[in-house]
């Protein structure tokens, strides 16, 4: 397959699975922040929204303030924002148009109506309810998946896609689960001496983490395997270590070892080396040692590694110095 189009079919993915990753992390954001909070607090859960997707300076260079409105504007509207949603289906559907080819019209038909209306919202972008919006962009990307699954030659077009769904996948359940670990660590210290025990504090807590565990569509299979009290300790070992649930981080790294293996070049034994080294770290780690080191280490360690396997596979077989 030429670099070209592994790259069109990679990317087409990969942006995809950001904006509905995008579309999710605003969404607990938006929940989250109905809920009775000290104001500082709900800035700073919106500043770090920004500062894990690494766009603080880019969103301060446009906008006064950072608040709800602003950060839902900049990361679902901005089109000088690249990670934002408008901006993610664009360049799905243009890396799909170019290669129409290698998809079936099915694919192509799904990418292309989800740009037509969205720019039908777009016309009433001041009238939108944010939760629909996101709601209806979770929704068209999941339509892609099932469409591509159900419709698609299992070749190597298919496996560079999958390839990017992963990866990206990886890198967004780490993210979203840092970010929301860090703001509830954080409401602590602006809450009153004493108040983190009574019923408001626990009636907080509970939304928060069940606020978290919808936007990764697991609030459900939570109850099914722990069937009571969440817990910030059993949200990370699901979201780590639960192999049987589709976003986990381990479960993201199994699903794409025998995908490398099926598009195996010369250049792929250091991406499977990354990848072996990876899966057995988290084969042989477990939640009290992952709070042991601090989860938040533990993830920006789980990102450099995740982002550079990436590199790799970008290195192996897309074309060079590709910008997206």
């Amino acid at each position: 397959m030429l670099s070209r189009t592994a790259d069109c079919l990679y990317w087409m993915a990969r942006y995809t699975e950001r904006a509905e990753n995008t579309a999710r992390m605003l969404d607990v954001n938006h929940q989250t922040s109905l809920l009775p909070q000290p104001k500082e607090f709900l800035e700073q859960s919106w500043k770090k929204l920004l500062t894990i997707s690494k766009l603080e300076d880019a969103f301060l260079s446009q906008y006064d303030e950072v608040n709800r409105e602003n950060v839902l504007d900049f990361m679902i509207y901005e089109t000088s924002n690249p990670s934002s949603i408008v901006s993610c289906l664009y360049a799905a559907r243009e890396n799909a148009r170019v290669i129409r080819g290698k998809i079936t019209s099915e694919v192509w038909e799904t990418q292309n109506t989800t740009w037509l209306e969205l720019q039908r919202i777009l016309e009433a972008r001041h009238q939108a309810d944010p939760s629909r919006l996101l709601e209806w962009v979770k929704h068209r990307c999941h339509l892609f998946r099932g469409v591509l699954h159900g419709t698609m030659l299992k070749n190597e077009a298919f496996y560079f896609i999958n390839v990017g769904t992963l990866l990206e996948r990886a890198d967004n359940t780490a993210r979203i689960l840092e970010t929301k670990y860090e703001d509830q660590a954080a409401l602590k210290s602006f809450r009153y001496k004493g108040s983190d025990e009574g019923a408001d504090g626990k009636f907080f807590d509970f939304y928060h983490w069940a606020a978290l565990l919808r936007s990764v569509s697991a609030f459900e299979i939570y109850r099914q395997i722990y069937s009571d009290q969440v817990t910030p300790k059993q949200v990370a070992q699901l979201l780590i270590f639960n192999k049987q649930m589709p976003r986990s981080l381990i479960c993201c790294v199994n699903e794409l070892i025998p995908l490398i293996s099926e598009v195996k070049n010369q250049q792929s034994k250091e991406i499977e080396r990354l990848l072996g080294k990876l899966k057995a770290s988290l084969d042989y780690s477990d939640i009290d040692e992952v709070f042991q080191q601090g989860l938040e280490e533990f993830i920006e360690v789980f990102l450099e590694r995740i982002n550079h396997i990436a590199d790799e596979f970008s290195n192996a077989y897309l074309i060079p110095l590709a910008t997206n």
